[in-house]
């Protein structure tokens, strides 16, 4: 034997079914705050389309505090990801914006972000017609005048709509440095690298009144490089900076060794692959 439902209440229920299922497609575009005491993290959705794509880490920081870079300076303990829970998701690269540097509050400095900051991440699914899921475990430091460590564990499922996180993901990937070549004609540029002894010296061309900052990495985490130093004089329109063959690990020399330099420009910052020589 079976119930008639009056149809009035049958367009009420689809209806209610329908805006509960564009509530959950708009709330997919960006998962919960993750929250401490001094700090929040999220996990953002770009527009899905095809195999790879776009998402990324939001972190908002308390006023007064700072994380950090995946090079964090003289002190700062770099961020950790683990993506491994994730569902169809093959590959994860995490895309970093250009960080500034800051007084570390002991003689040092640090490298790495204040107020808020995206991670852009490049997503390579497994299977392109299969829902995705990203799981993501996050572990960094805020710090004031002392470092407290944090965890997180936000997720979020990837869906086939346009998202309205498009526009703050662009604007993420517009301060990631991108690659260049020394130099290359840009207005901004590393020009020349020249080692000294246990010092390189970096030649940086840039208009008069410019301001630009020089951060360097070593081949391997394992390397912990001083920050490299703004010295004067140099070359007109040329900034010259320094910093020493110091921090490498046990046993390790210098020669022919493969740094990436990051400089922060104003408008655009850039990333060189160099090798010692």
């Amino acid at each position: 034997m079976s119930a008639m439902v009056p149809f009035r209440r049958v367009l009420l229920a689809a209806a209610a079914l329908a805006a509960c299922l564009i509530g959950e497609v708009r709330a997919e575009d960006s998962s919960p705050w993750v929250s401490d005491s001094h700090s929040a993290v999220r996990l953002l959705a770009g527009s899905r389309s095809g195999a790879v794509l776009l998402g990324g880490i939001a972190i908002q920081l308390e006023p007064g505090w700072k994380t950090y870079w995946r090079a964090p300076g003289d002190s700062g303990v770099p961020p950790r990801f683990d993506f491994s829970k994730s569902e169809n998701v093959e590959a994860v690269t995490i895309l970093w914006p250009a960080p500034t540097r800051f007084d570390d509050g002991a003689g040092g400095t640090s490298l790495g972000y204040k107020k808020q900051v995206v991670l852009p991440l490049r997503i390579v699914a497994k299977n392109a017609d299969k829902p995705v899921t990203l799981r993501a475990t996050v572990s960094y430091a805020v710090c004031e005048k002392l470092c407290v460590p944090v965890e997180a564990s936000p997720e979020l499922a990837f869906v086939s709509v346009a998202s309205t996180q498009d526009a703050t993901l662009s604007a993420a990937l517009d301060t990631v440095p991108v690659p260049a070549n020394v130099g290359d004609p840009h207005p901004v540029t590393v020009r020349d690298v020249k080692r000294e002894g246990q010092s390189v010296i970096v030649d940086v061309t840039t208009p008069d009144f410019t301001a630009v900052d020089l951060f360097v990495e070593g081949p391997t985490p394992e390397w912990s490089l001083p920050v490299p130093k703004r010295i004067d004089p140099g070359p007109a329109g040329v900034k010259r900076f320094e910093f020493a063959l110091e921090g490498l690990p046990p046993g390790v020399k210098p020669d022919g060794a493969a740094l990436k330099l990051t400089l922060v420009g104003a408008e655009r910052s850039y990333e060189y692959n160099v090798n010692l020589e």
